[in-house]
């Protein structure tokens, strides 16, 4: 067994690595989820007794979330602890094909959750309060999205504009 000398660090990582890649993606899916319930990182600080700052870190990755706090976001967030590790679309797409890397910048097969438009899309679906109206409207993107008709379509008007 290797013996540490005093002020040796014991493994880890220090200041100036990168985050890890599975606390990046924990970090994503606490924003997916708190975006998908309208939450800022405020009022979600508050429930769970943090700063907006410590949320933000969260997020991104930058410090990691301990088990205790991970246990508390899902009760608050109402979700499984599973949650935060799946590597799915809580809207059933299918999984990130890269897994926990990194896409490159601008890569087409970057994570659909990131995008600023899934963010707006999905802030502008929760916004509907008319039930009824919000279920007609995903099972028409849903079959959109399942109709090979309607992606050729789509690529055509997109080739005409």
């Amino acid at each position: 067994m290797k013996k540490f000398n005093a002020g040796e660090k014991r493994g880890g990582r220090s200041q100036s690595d990168d985050p890890d890649p599975i606390d990046v993606h924990v970090g994503s899916r606490v924003r997916l989820r708190r975006n998908m319930l309208g939450f800022s990182q405020e009022k979600l600080g508050d429930a769970i007794g943090l700063t907006f700052q410590q949320v933000q870190k969260y997020e991104r990755g930058t410090n990691r979330i301990g088990a205790s706090r991970l246990y508390e976001l899902s009760r608050v967030l109402d979700v499984p602890v599973t949650f935060f590790f799946d590597a799915t679309d809580p809207v059933r797409a299918p999984a990130i094909p890269e897994g926990f890397t990194e896409p490159a910048e601008g890569s087409l097969t970057a994570d659909p959750l990131q995008r600023e438009e899934t963010i707006e899309l999905v802030a502008a679906f929760h916004g509907i309060s008319d039930g009824t109206i919000r279920r007609r409207l995903f099972n028409l993107a849903s079959s959109l999205a399942h109709d090979p008709d309607a992606r050729s379509r789509r690529r055509r008007h997109r080739r005409s504009i």
